[in-house]
């Protein structure tokens, strides 16, 4: 396990070397394969998750057997944490987009934390605020974005996440199917393809099996505006 990756965690980000020790050695390791389910939307939850390797997707379904995809998050990057404050039904599913390591935290050890590290109860009430901010930005999205305004928007952010700088430019290994970037953006599979396949044509970015490089940073900042 990556200290430094676990260190990014809101979790962690207010607390001393000595606590943040004390507060992983109460963690439990949580290892998935690709396209394994750690939990359901709908299943009763009591942890949060804190990503170490690999990727995680959180989606939900409609009644009619409709998926979209909420998030999709790597090592850092922290899930769950609606749980401990409000034990209750998942409202989302989380599948592995790779082979996936986590560090898993109960409602049990969080509570005593909150208690003596003030800080980390700061840091959980960023980590929801943004994640309201973004929940709002992407219903504007929605209304106000276009598909390919909305596919150029969310590379861009998987770019700053998972993007690898090279000569040839922005490397993004999404590890994402069609389809999964399509729920991602909200849009069917066959529009998102043909605005990639726009892209592709004015030479802003090549495709590459589950991944793109980005060749034109400016032009596709541009048309995600």
């Amino acid at each position: 396990m990556n200290d430094d990756v676990l260190r990014q965690a809101p979790l962690f980000s207010g607390l001393d070397d000595e606590a943040a020790a004390s507060l992983d050695a109460s963690m439990t390791a949580v290892a998935i394969k690709r396209g394994e389910i750690l939990f359901n939307e709908g299943e009763e939850g009591h942890q949060l998750y804190v990503v170490t390797d690999g990727k995680i997707k959180l989606g939900r379904t409609s009644p009619d057997g409709r998926e979209n995809l909420l998030a999709i998050l790597g090592p850092g990057q922290m899930f769950g944490e609606l749980s401990l404050f409000d034990p209750g039904p998942r409202s989302a599913t989380a599948t592995a987009v790779t082979d996936c390591s986590m560090k898993a935290l109960g409602h049990d050890a969080l509570l005593p934390l909150v208690a003596q590290h003030p800080d980390v109860a700061r840091a959980l009430l960023h980590q929801l605020a943004a994640r309201l901010r973004r929940t709002n930005e992407v219903v504007g999205d929605l209304v106000f974005s276009d598909v390919p305004g909305r596919v150029a928007k969310a590379l861009l952010d998987l770019a700053n996440r998972f993007g690898r700088r090279a000569d040839d430019g922005i490397h993004v290994n999404h590890d994402l199917t069609q389809e999964e970037l399509a729920q991602l953006v909200g849009a069917s599979r066959e529009t998102v393809n043909k605005a990639l396949a726009d892209f592709a044509a004015r030479g802003w970015l090549r495709l590459e099996p589950r991944s793109v490089v980005i060749i034109d940073l400016e032009r596709l900042q541009k048309r995600a505006r």
